[in-house]
């Protein structure tokens, strides 16, 4: 039998009841054991690509799906940000199950939850349950982000080809941002907005299938345990945060608002002291001791915050002010991702050339450059004077997710290649939550004009303007992790 990643060997168990060749201590699993690891590789990248798609498709429809669900401004802030609650509260829970239970477990049943809440989505008849269903949507992608890194992690050793497996994995983020809205607009115009969640929910049933046929397993040696009330602790703090910059657009002293904000933070120290206290913790507080880790989980935060947040209300803005159509406002979007995805691919090439931190300054302050070029949205703009902006900031956004996918991994033990791959994204779709409704918040409290178009687009400049701000603080607190590091091997 091949061994198990428990016990320190280099290839895969197989979850199958049956004998396989021994694994060479050298060169990992026999082929005749184990599916090729290209083959591991396009089912993992594949996705993560459908988890994004799902995660960008209300993006180009929000405003027909708001006014078919009967959701107000507050409804569609939490149209976009429900899926990234459930991806939030359930990463790093997924990735200790991963790590103990096998990550082609977690995997396969997280694309079955994926399919049956996105055909959830598809049918729901009220904004309550599209929501609903869009938060147990985030749960199925959180199974299906962590593992998918995780084998990645296990599966690629450390080197070329590791560089090169977690590029391509960082890059369908770009890819699934670039496809989601474009499908999903583009469906809609042959029917309506649901027709691209029927499309999404085969697109599931049709990864589970490859899941449990193209990956063998791999598992670390995490305790069985699982640390539950971490899990709970974390969602609901995140949960009472959103809500609190929801409702702060009505008021931030208004006294339900500052009793959310006080929730919020309670529960967060008290998630800090579980997990010191937890004999499984979903997360090895110990971790952020390294400060790759530190910089790789500030990089994912700052990413959700200053960049995902923004431009995931992109489109419905240019809707608003510039009169676009849906397809054409999820076009736009699709600049800013197919550029991701592209630099996402390429930069393996730039491994010996820009290295670590240094790649993750340089994405923020692309990004930075991107958000002052595409200010200026209004009703006689042209569509044209916002793609340098939206190119730049892709390149900044495709080095992040190549950089941050690669450190996640490579800032861990192997055997918490799970756990690393979870605080990563954890970090990432925290941020992309409270972005969203910052970007909300900001946009929509300039002072009304009379026209809404043009307000559209002045609030959009304001929130652009918010966003490189914390562009600028990440970069910032990024490049303290290392210089702490360098003055501490120093000493």
């Amino acid at each position: 039998m091949t061994r198990d990643h428990a016990t320190g060997a280099a290839g895969p168990i197989s979850t199958a009841e049956r004998p396989a060749p021994a694994a060479s201590p050298t060169t990992g699993p026999d082929t005749a054991a184990a599916p090729p690891r290209r083959l591991t590789l396009a089912v993992c990248c594949f996705g993560t690509l459908l988890v994004l798609m799902n995660y960008t498709a209300p993006m180009s429809t929000l405003s027909a799906t708001a006014a078919d669900l009967g959701a107000g401004l507050s409804g569609q802030t939490w149209m976009l940000s429900s899926v990234m609650l459930g991806i939030a509260a359930l990463l790093l829970i997924t990735g200790g199950l991963g790590d103990a239970h096998g990550q082609r477990r977690v995997f396969f049943y997280g694309a079955l939850l994926l399919a049956a809440s996105t055909v959830v989505c598809a049918t729901a008849g009220d904004n309550g349950v599209f929501v609903g269903a869009r938060i147990v949507q985030g749960i199925g992608s959180a199974a299906i982000m962590t593992a998918s890194l995780g084998i990645i992690g296990y599966a690629f050793p450390a080197g070329p080809k590791r560089v090169r497996a977690t590029g391509m994995w960082g890059a369908m983020v770009g890819g699934g941002i670039t496809l989601g809205p474009a499908i999903s607009a583009a469906l809609a115009m042959v029917d309506d907005w649901r027709l691209g969640y029927w499309a999404f929910a085969v697109g599931a049933v049709l990864l589970a299938i490859a899941v449990r046929t193209l990956v063998d397993e791999y598992r670390g040696d995490r305790p069985e345990r699982t640390d539950w009330a971490g899990a709970v602790l974390l969602g609901v703090a995140v949960t009472a945060l959103l809500a609190a910059l929801v409702q702060g657009r009505s008021g931030w002293l208004a006294p339900e608002v500052l009793v959310l904000f006080v929730v919020a933070v309670v529960l967060a120290v008290a998630f800090v002291i579980v997990e010191l206290r937890s004999a499984a913790p979903m997360v090895d507080l110990r971790l952020f001791r390294d400060p790759d880790f530190n910089a790789a989980t500030l990089g994912s935060l700052f990413t959700g915050l200053s960049i995902l947040g923004v431009l995931s209300y992109l489109p419905t803005v240019m809707q608003k002010s510039m009169g676009m159509t849906a397809l054409a406002g999820g076009a736009m979007l699709g600049i800013w991702a197919g550029t991701s995805f592209v630099v996402s691919l390429l930069t393996r090439r730039l491994s010996d050339r820009v290295r670590g931190w240094h790649r993750l300054v340089i994405g923020m302050g692309l990004s930075i450059v991107g958000d002052v070029a595409i200010l200026g949205i209004a009703p006689d703009a042209h569509w044209a004077r916002f793609v340098p902006g939206l190119v730049v900031s892709g390149v900044g956004s495709g080095l992040l997710n190549a950089g941050l996918a690669r450190m996640a991994v490579e800032s861990v033990p192997a055997h918490r290649a799970g756990m690393g791959a979870g605080a990563n994204n954890t970090a990432r779709y925290v941020g992309a939550a409270i972005g969203v409704a910052l970007t909300v918040v900001a946009s929509t409290s300039v002072m009304p004009s009379g026209d809404a178009a043009v307000d559209a687009g002045a609030g959009m400049d304001r929130a652009l303007v918010v966003c490189a701000g914390l562009s600028a603080l990440g970069a910032l607190c990024i490049a303290l992790t290392r210089i702490g590091k360098r003055a501490r091997t120093d000493a």
